[in-house]
């Protein structure tokens, strides 16, 4: 653990970068490491920060402590990608070491979430500088690159506050041009409402405050984290928020018209984000392709993490693709460049599963899968039906999605997964035209992400079964059930 004080930046970029690679290479378990996930060589991982393609590769910097798997002083970890697949770790981008990001102690300081931008060909960072005990707590900073792996802060901060007294939280800065002018989301909140403040710029280093973006109306948590505002499809924007002491709902989005005169986003649809327990501090980038990609942060505060046994913790969800239909809803897919992992192809006809019955299917036997299973949903409204996915030769563990037809409940169960937290993830969605009901989910040792009827719907969550539990399961209870469609891949590993 770093504990030496009056290091410049690059110092304690290169104590980082060395403990980091002397942990890393002292791993010995990899029980839970995943094959296909962005995740951290070694210690802590949480928001994706600074998502963003520069000079034709994407680049994802993420929040990191490299010194232990626990939350510590938070510096950038990054890494890029060509094709948003595969995945090549580079040195740590920021590491606190000012009075605006460096405080004392193993907690309440660092260089906090942010975004990227490409600045006339300078890859740029601004980030929440954070130090408990310092007025103001939080300020927003800069970092640049001319190579965009080495990076150096600008005369910072460059916005020293927040715009009033009583703020809860100013943090998370997402930065965009539009036309020729810079515009700056931070999260926020007062008097238990969260808020969005806006910004906006001609030089990324002088600021001017706009008002507020957005606000709640109560009952959307009393503080915003990791805002992203961007546009998606004609004459619409959205709104990503990750509402703080909101209950169950820990990502949202409102859908509408934003006003860059005014600086006013008029909502006109807002819906939670993921269904799942483990989808937190999502962000978005704009690629070259015109495709909106979202990736999130796969875990959450507070749950258990098994990994952290084994030195490391985090992993980020697989880069997802956002359209939003004509209702204002948001459709998430992954993207198309995943199908370079299919490897060994399992596929079933369509059949009749009969009731009270489980299909075992002895041939698919991996903890790295791609399956997509489309059902026909009967008119008896009697039927429960779905798979169960880890299975143990016993069959004491396993994690069991079913639909039930009566009600159009869907629901995610990890109570019998393993080792870190139980609970039920659960929605309510229609079927499809014709019927129908597809399941389209990634499975990766330790995670499950769940895409609905072609990713109207989404559940996130992290499992930790034992390495052995590796059985796939089809199942039908209270009436018989058709399965239209059944495909599999045993997917390859990035690493």
């Amino acid at each position: 653990m770093e504990t030496k004080q009056n290091l410049t930046h690059e110092q304690r970029l290169e104590l980082a970068n060395k403990k980091a690679a002397e942990l890393a290479a002292a791993l010995d378990n990899d029980r839970f490491r995943l094959h296909y996930h962005l995740m951290p060589r070694t210690g802590w991982m949480n928001d994706p920060n600074g998502l963003i393609q520069f000079n034709g590769e994407y680049h994802a910097f993420y929040q990191h402590y490299p010194f232990e798997p626990h939350n510590g002083p938070m510096h950038w970890g990054h890494a890029k990608s060509s094709d948003l697949v595969h995945w090549e770790h580079l040195p740590i981008a920021l590491a606190p070491s000012e009075p605006y990001d460096l405080g004392s102690g193993n907690n309440g300081y660092g260089c906090w979430s942010g975004s990227a931008v490409d600045d006339n060909g300078k890859l740029t960072l601004i980030y929440t500088g954070h130090v408990d005990g310092n007025n103001p707590v939080e300020v927003q900073c800069l970092a640049v690159s001319k190579d965009g792996v080495q990076f150096e802060k600008a005369a910072n901060p460059v916005i020293p506050g927040p715009p009033e007294e009583g703020c809860f939280g100013f943090r998370d800065p997402k930065v965009w041009k539009h036309e020729d002018k810079w515009y700056m989301v931070i999260g926020s909140g007062k008097d238990g409402h969260g808020k969005v403040q806006l910004y906006t710029s001609d030089s990324l280093h002088h600021w001017q405050y706009s008002g507020a973006a957005a606000q709640s109306d109560g009952t959307m948590g009393d503080m915003w984290e990791c805002p992203d505002l961007f546009p998606l499809g004609e004459a619409n924007h959205v709104l990503i928020i990750s509402p703080m002491n909101m209950g169950s709902t820990k990502t949202m989005y409102l859908s509408g018209s934003f006003n860059y005169d005014s600086g006013k986003l008029e909502t006109a649809y807002s819906e939670r984000l993921d269904y799942g327990f483990d989808f937190y501090a999502p962000q978005t980038l704009l690629d070259d392709q015109g495709r909106r990609i979202m990736i999130g942060w796969m875990n959450i505060w507070g749950a258990k993490m098994p990994e952290q046994e084994d030195g490391w913790m985090g992993a980020m969800t697989i880069p997802r693709e956002l359209k939003l239909t004509e209702k204002g809803t948001i459709t998430m897919e992954p993207v198309a460049e995943l199908t370079a992992l299919r490897g060994k192809h399992h596929s079933l006809e369509r059949q009749v599963i009969e009731r009270d019955t489980v299909l075992r299917l002895h041939a698919l036997q991996s903890d790295a899968l791609e399956i997509v299973a489309v059902f026909e949903v009967s008119d008896s409204h009697e039927e429960e039906f779905g798979l169960l996915l880890r299975c143990s030769a016993d069959d004491s563990q396993y994690t069991e999605i079913s639909y039930c037809t009566s009600n159009g409940q869907l629901l995610m169960d990890r109570n019998q997964s393993g080792q870190g937290d139980g609970g039920i993830s659960e929605l309510t969605i229609e079927p499809m035209e014709r019927g129908r009901l597809k399941l389209h989910l990634f499975l990766d040792r330790s995670s499950v992400e769940l895409f609905i009827n072609g990713g109207h719907k989404t559940i996130t969550n992290r499992i930790y079964p034992n390495p052995d539990s590796l059985g796939i399961k089809l199942f039908s209870r209270q009436g018989s059930t058709i399965l239209h469609s059944f495909d599999a891949w045993e997917l390859q590993s990035i690493w």
